[in-house]
C-alpha cells in the first residue's frame, strides 16, 4: 500500500494566520508602542478573529516578545538584578551581558543587531522592549524622580550597547580580545556612576 504524497514544505492555514498576526503586531507595536496597541487591533489588522491571537499567543507580552524576535530572553538574562543592592549592581549587569554574548546565543545576537540597525520599524520595537524589560529592571529601587531614573537608565544603556557593538559586532581591538574579568573591571565603575553617582551636565538634576 503506497503512502500519500508528502506535504512537506506546504504551509498550513494556521501557519499563515500566525505569520499574519506577527506581521500586524510588528507594525502596530512599532507605530504605537506596547501600551498603545491592543490584541483586538492586531486581530483587526491581520484580518483574523481575536480568539486566533490568543490561540497562538497567550497574551500581549508573549506576542510582543515574538514580534521582537530576540535570540535570548532579557528577563532571564537579568533575573534578580532588580533585587541587588544598587551600590553593587553595575558589576552584575556587565557580568550578565558578557555571559550572554559569549554563550551559545552570540551568533544570533550579532545577526539580530545587524538586522536591526537601519530598520526604523525594528529599531522602534527594540526601543520599546529595552524600556519595558531591561531598563526598568536596571533602575528598580533607585531613589529619584521618574525623569532622573530615565536619564540614569539611558546612560547605562549607552555604555552597555556601546560595549556590545565594539566587542562583539565591530570587534575592535584591544577590547574585543580583552579577558572577561578585565572588561568587567574597566566598564563596571562607569555604569555604577551612572546608576548611583553624581551626574553633571545639561539635564542632570541629581
Amino acid at each position: 500500500m503506497s503512502l500519500p504524497p508528502s506535504r512537506r514544505g506546504r504551509r498550513s492555514a494556521g501557519d499563515h494566520s500566525r505569520q499574519a498576526i506577527l506581521t500586524a503586531a510588528r507594525k502596530l507595536f512599532a507605530e504605537q508602542g506596547f501600551e498603545g496597541t491592543s490584541l483586538r487591533q492586531v486581530a483587526r489588522e491581520s484580518s483574523v478573529d481575536p480568539a486566533m491571537v490568543h490561540h497562538f499567543f497567550g497574551g500581549k507580552d508573549e506576542l510582543f516578545a515574538a514580534s521582537v524576535e530576540l535570540p535570548a530572553d532579557p528577563a532571564e538574562v537579568l533575573a534578580g538584578i532588580e533585587n541587588l543592592d544598587p551600590a553593587v549592581r553595575a558589576e552584575a549587569i556587565v557580568r550578565a551581558v558578557l555571559r550572554l554574548w559569549e554563550g551559545p546565543a552570540q551568533h544570533g545576537l550579532v545577526a539580530f543587531v545587524r538586522g536591526t540597525i537601519g530598520s526604523k520599524a525594528k529599531t522602534a520595537l527594540l526601543r520599546e522592549m529595552v524600556n519595558r524589560v531591561i531598563l526598568s529592571r536596571v533602575v528598580a529601587g533607585l531613589p529619584g524622580t521618574p525623569e532622573e531614573l530615565h536619564l540614569r537608565s539611558n546612560l547605562v544603556a549607552s555604555q552597555v550597547i556601546g560595549l556590545m557593538l565594539v566587542r562583539y559586532v565591530i570587534k575592535l581591538e584591544p577590547l574585543a580580545g580583552a579577558a572577561r574579568e578585565d572588561v568587567i573591571q574597566m566598564v563596571a565603575p562607569t555604569i555604577q556612576r551612572y546608576l548611583t553617582g553624581e551626574l553633571d551636565g545639561p539635564g542632570a538634576t541629581i
